[in-house]
This record gives C-alpha cells, structure tokens and sequence, in this order.
C-alpha cells in the first residue's frame, strides 16, 4: 500500500537513503584516511583513494537513477532537489540529509517518530558534529600545504573549525586559501543553522517543561509534590 501511494523515485529513495547513509560514512572514513596518513604508508592512501572513489560513483549512481524514476526534466530535479546536487558535487555534506535518514532508519524498525524537539535536537547536533569533522579534513587537507597558512596540524583545523562554527572568530588561526577560505564559508551558512536550531529547540523545550509545571500548580491541600499523605 504504502509503495502504491509513492512515486518510483520517493520508493528509490526510502530503500536507498540507510546504504548511502552508510556508503557516506565510508567515504568521510576513507576521506579522513587519506588526509590523516603521512607520506609513506601508500597502501593505506591507496586503499582509501578506492574507497572514497565508489563510494562516490554510488552517489552519483544514485542521483542519475533518481533523476530518471522522476520522469522529470534535469533542470527541475535540479532546483527540487538542490541539496542533493550539492551532496553529489561534495559529498562530505551528506549529514545534512540526516532527517531523512533518521526517518527511513525508524520505518525500517517500525517505530513511531519522536516528538518534535527531541528530533530537532538529534538531527541538527549529529549533523553539526559530522559536519564539522569533515569541515576539519578539507581544511586540513587544502591549508597544510600553504606556508602562509596557520593551519599545520589536524589540531589546527579542528580549532578553527570549532571556532567558525561557534561564531567565537579569536582569529589566531584562520584559513588563507581559497578553497580552505569555501569551506569556512560553507561551515559559517550551515554550522550556524544547525546549532542555531539545537539551541533554539533546547530552550524551546525547557520554556514548555516549566510552562507546564506552573500550569499543573501545587496540589490543593498545600503539601509538597511527594510528601507523604
């Protein structure tokens, strides 16, 4: 029935967005592993070069079979699906899809969603976090080349990535190329909207907790809640 009620492509995407999800994290694996590993272990820098390499021709693989299930012509699948075109092109931004992939992984078991700040709060912190370890590997991996550049260290990066994302901008390391330069850019417009929303459901939710403790008020007779009758 529920198969009955979609289109081809909306069923595509359910079944496929768990093994992409996964696909994805082995692709910031395989990313991280080829940044992170020092000249001399080509093996390993090798292996991770294959990895990252189809795990992104299945995003593109996938995004290809979509396009064609919509029935639709390519430059309205682009503007419908803009986030999408973006993940094929940088893959490292596959955490923003995270509410769909939290949606599918709760169909697959069954269960019913969660009320409303308690997903907000998982959705946008999970992605801010892997968001923000990618953000780390490709400054790290544009900037440690550059001399000018303060970023020498995965350290580095990681600071200043903490930095860019929290909007504190001490300015004692910032990035100096022009791809390292996106990156923050890119980490500035969706970091911010993302633990703009964790702090934002946080606070909505504890103003509905107290809001709702002052509407249930003290028991008549004057005791304490739990006091002994």
């Amino acid at each position: 029935m529920r198969d009955e009620a979609e289109t081809r492509d909306q069923v595509w995407e359910r079944r496929t967005e768990l093994p992409l999800f996964f696909a994805s994290l082995l692709f910031i694996a395989g990313y991280a592993v080829r940044v992170l590993v020092h000249e001399g272990h080509e093996l390993w820098r090798d292996l991770a070069s294959i990895v990252v390499l189809l795990t992104w021709l299945c995003f593109v693989l996938d995004y290809v079979v979509r396009l064609v299930l919509s029935r639709t012509g390519p430059l309205r699948f682009v503007r419908r699906h803009w986030l999408d075109t973006l993940v094929v092109l940088m893959p490292t931004l596959r955490p923003l899809r995270m509410v769909k992939v939290h949606d599918a992984f709760q169909a697959r078991r069954d269960r019913p969603r969660r009320s409303l700040y308690p997903r907000v709060i998982t959705y946008a912190g999970l992605s801010a976090v892997l968001l923000g370890f990618s953000g780390a590997l490709g400054l790290y991996h544009n900037e440690r080349q550059d001399p000018a550049s303060p970023i020498h260290t995965f350290w580095d990066s990681v600071w200043c990535v903490c930095q860019t994302l929290t909007t504190v901008g001490y300015g004692d390391v910032t990035p100096v190329t022009p791809v390292g330069r996106l990156i923050a850019i890119a980490l500035m417009i969706f970091g911010m909207a993302l633990l703009g929303a964790v702090t934002g459901s946080f606070s909505s939710w504890l103003i509905q907790v107290f809001r709702r403790e002052d509407e249930e008020g003290p028991p008549e007779d004057g005791r304490s809640p739990g006091a002994p009758l």
